[in-house]
């Protein structure tokens, strides 16, 4: 299913469910690449970890094999399909840096097919289901936006999106819009109740950071259900719901969390002025009183 509004800069986020054949899901983002740009979509998202399975549901030695160098065979297939295309790619690969050392990284393609910049995950879970402190190194990049030919893109990654100084930073440092590749999901065994709960929370931390920089946020969700491995959860349902808001928080459009969809929508960039100048948050910011935030706590 398409949705599709209209506004400025045409972005899309492509939520789709993943299996254990890597190939082909290779394959079926680049189909979904191709409908979005066949659509006019300029700049276009794909979720946390898009060529396999959400692999941190279990800690397995195994698993780093899947790891690759950034330029590699990732950045170089997704290169050409942006160059033929002429749009910018935002990907989320399994960085291999080195021997024993691997990150989360999130690199942008520029429309030539080039490697724009990219971004290492600075926050690391590590909770039941989410054992990614067994995989990834914390980031070393900082806070920096990725200059493209569609703007500065302020690309965080998952965990990020539930730190307020991540987004700020990253609007200090000039980020026209922030972008959230992401996998994040419900285990079943949760009460309805709670399953909404945190669906609620990770929906309003997002529009909050739309709403304190005055941006626009992207944020871009796997869908579907991932069985563990170890067998000692019943394994994850991802959520979906890959939404974008506008820089007042309003949600502009927003997928389902039980299917596969590939979101496209214009956002006008001239917002962030408008808003900046009724909601001045950067101009009263007390940057004198702020010290004790590089602190773990005040007491």
């Amino acid at each position: 299913m398409l949705l599709c509004v209209t506004n400025n800069m045409k972005v899309a986020l492509i939520q789709q469910s993943n299996t254990a054949d890597i190939k082909s899901n290779i394959q079926k983002l680049e189909n979904n690449i191709r409908s979005c740009a066949m659509q006019g979509a300029e700049l276009i998202v794909l979720q946390e970890l898009h060529n396999g399975l959400y692999f941190c549901q279990t800690e397995n030695p195994d698993v780093f094999d899947q790891a690759e160098t950034i330029p590699g065979p990732s950045t170089d297939a997704f290169g050409k399909i942006a160059k033929e295309l002429e749009v910018v790619l935002v990907l989320s690969l399994f960085e291999k840096r080195a021997a024993g050392l691997y990150h989360n990284t999130a690199v942008v393609i520029e429309k030539d097919g080039t490697i724009a910049g990219k971004y290492r995950k600075m926050h690391i879970p590590d909770d039941p289901a989410y054992y990614e402190k067994f995989y990834f190194t914390p980031g070393d990049l900082g806070f920096e936006p990725v200059e493209t030919s569609v703007g500065k893109l302020g690309v965080l990654v998952c965990w990020d999106q539930w730190y307020p100084e991540a987004a700020r930073l990253m609007a200090l440092a000039g980020a026209d819009v922030l972008i959230y590749p992401t996998a994040i999901g419900w285990e079943s065994t949760d009460a309805d109740e709670e399953k909404q709960r945190q669906l609620d929370a990770w929906i309003i931390s997002q529009r909050a950071h739309a709403v304190a920089n005055g941006l626009h946020v992207l944020s871009c969700n796997r869908v579907g259900y991932e069985q563990d491995p170890s067998g000692v959860t019943n394994g994850i349902e991802f959520w979906g719901n890959s939404f974008v808001a506008g820089p007042q928080g309003e949600i502009l459009i927003e997928a389902a969390n039980d299917k596969e969809e590939n979101v496209i929508i214009d956002v006008d960039l001239k917002r962030t002025e408008e808003v900046r100048r009724m909601w001045p948050f950067f101009r009263d910011r007390r940057i004198d009183a702020f010290g004790d935030l590089t602190k773990r706590w005040r007491k």
